[in-house]
């Protein structure tokens, strides 16, 4: 592997466990009400929140807040990143078959097996009959299907189309935004400028005509209707990133991107600061906020965005570009784990209400609870006929084939490790 693939393998299971460390945190939350939200009243708030604890701690709606700013967006860019070279390779029909298999069809199942599982706490904590029949008869009538975590799964899908769309009547645009991006080895601050500029466009109109907050559901699909076309924007991005090679561009090893990660966290963290004190001034002033404080605050959202992405991309390459059997398994296993952690969560969550823990004590019991019970129910899905086909079993044996000796002899590409020459 070069420098580059080490660093972006690692930076995939470090996504992962903050994935799991910022769900695991949420029922302790400082700025969380004082009791649990109604399981079937309007507007169904427990949909981000779904438990709510009485121990609280304000650090943690501080690291929440940064890493909803640019987390999401950022595992888009890296969902992007070998899409055209696997394009190039399997062409679209297959790969859509590809992706629906490994997308797709998890999706359904979490849907409609998982989140049923996962949410039964949240109904508990407001129910008056606790049966499963009750349960069952109060999450039919839901008008919605719960999604948690896994919108991100059914938009990658989407935008999965959107790539391959291009790459059959428009592949010479992708070739076009490829060259340029080439550039950004040199001058990062420009690509950033351009990343930045291109997310406000996409997402400020949408959160003013949505507001930052608005989530709906349409059957079993969920959306939070400002963010999706940032979303794509942060897609595009690593799309015609990843279509020049890792070793090129903006992620190229010994770039200037690597070199400055001390400049980029402070823009972060500048960013940060600036989109809290300006969403401050707009909670302050509530309904009547002028629409240039709206405009400031969303604009400062799109920044923070590309700036926190930019900071973690280049501490990766700076820092994490090492083989790591610990990481690699994490890289390895993140679909799983992101497919099953939140029942754990949830449910860890509910089984410590009624303890007399802080909050700093009741998070990391959450978080190590869950990354322990999602390995177990990886390991336990992989022993099942057709296991393999929901959660990736396939890639998961190759790479551990390619950290034994002679690693140097495999190469990443398109989410799959090849020996150089073999068949494709």
């Amino acid at each position: 592997m070069s420098r580059s693939s080490l660093a972006l393998n690692n930076l995939r299971g470090i996504v992962i466990l903050v994935v799991l460390a910022f769900h695991s945190v949420l029922a302790y939350l400082g700025s969380l009400p004082q009791h649990a939200y109604v399981f079937d009243a309007p507007p169904y708030a427990w949909r981000a929140f779904a438990i709510i604890d009485t121990h609280r701690w304000f650090g943690f709606d501080l690291f929440c807040a940064w890493q909803d700013v640019y987390l999401m967006a950022l595992m888009f860019f890296l969902s992007a990143l070998f899409t055209w070279p696997s394009l190039k390779r399997r062409h679209s029909g297959n790969f859509l078959r590809g992706r629906f298999q490994r997308l797709g069809v998890p999706y359904l199942v979490g849907v409609f097996i998982v989140m049923p599982i996962a949410i039964y706490p949240v109904y508990r904590v407001s129910a008056g009959d606790w049966s499963i029949a009750a349960y069952i008869e109060q999450y039919l009538a839901l008008p919605f299907w719960p999604n948690g975590p896994l919108w991100f799964l059914w938009q990658l899908l989407a935008l999965t189309g959107v790539a391959a769309a291009l790459f059959q009547f428009a592949p010479h645009w992708v070739d076009w935004l490829a060259r340029r991006v080439v550039l950004a080895a040199a001058r990062p601050i420009l690509f950033f400028v351009a990343l930045a500029t291109a997310g406000a466009l996409a997402y400020v109109p949408m959160a003013l005509m949505f507001t930052p907050w608005r989530w709906a559901s349409h059957g079993i699909l969920a959306v939070q209707y400002c963010r999706p076309l940032l979303y794509a924007v942060f897609y595009l991005a690593g799309l015609a990133v990843g279509s020049n090679g890792l070793d090129r561009g903006l992620l190229a090893p010994g770039g200037r991107l690597q070199q400055q990660w001390a400049v980029w966290l402070a823009v972060a963290l500048g960013s940060l600061v600036g989109w809290m004190g300006l969403t401050k001034l707009g909670m302050d002033a509530g309904a009547d906020a002028p629409i240039v404080l709206r405009i400031a605050i969303n604009t400062a959202f799109a920044v923070g965005c590309a700036a926190g992405s930019f900071f973690l991309l280049a501490v990766c390459l700076r820092f994490a570009a090492f083989p790591s059997r610990v990481l690699d398994s994490f890289a390895e296993n993140a679909f799983s784990l992101y497919l099953f952690h939140y029942a754990f969560v949830v449910w860890l969550q509910y089984a410590l209400l009624g303890l007399a823990l802080s909050a700093v004590l009741k998070a990391p019991i959450v978080f190590a609870g869950t990354v322990l019970l999602s390995w177990l129910a990886t390991l336990a899905v992989r022993a099942m006929p057709g296991g393999c086909y929901l959660i990736g079993t396939e890639r998961r044996l190759l790479a551990k084939q390619a950290l034994a000796p002679g690693l140097g002899a495999y190469l990443r590409d398109g989410g799959r490790f090849h020996r150089p020459g073999a068949p494709r």
